[in-house]
């Protein structure tokens, strides 16, 4: 996806790292480029705004629950697959962390 005017941050690379932006996973340094990218593009700031409600509604709904330890391990080794398999995502350690809130 692109919106069409030129921004320092591609459209469709930040609408891929939404949800570490959501789960405050990404460094300081990429933290600020995602918020740069959204105030300045309102087609990508919208799609955060969907996900970003979405988050809330998945919290409500399924808050108390806790994904099972074997799904959690299946779940990390297919997220390293497919970044590996995919290659445009940098893997910055061996692990995926799942956070439970």
């Amino acid at each position: 996806m692109s919106c069409g005017e030129p921004h320092d941050t591609d459209c469709s690379e930040v609408l891929s790292e939404v949800w570490l932006f959501l789960d405050q996973e990404c460094d300081v340094k990429r933290k600020q480029l995602l918020q740069q990218h959204l105030e300045e593009c309102h087609p990508c700031l919208e799609q955060y705004g969907i996900e970003e409600h979405l988050k809330a509604l998945l919290a409500r709904k399924c808050g108390g629950e806790h994904a099972p330890q074997h799904l959690k391990e299946r779940l990390r080794a297919r997220i390293q697959e497919t970044l590996i398999q995919h290659g445009s995502v940098e893997v910055r350690t061996t692990t995926v962390r799942i956070v439970e809130e």
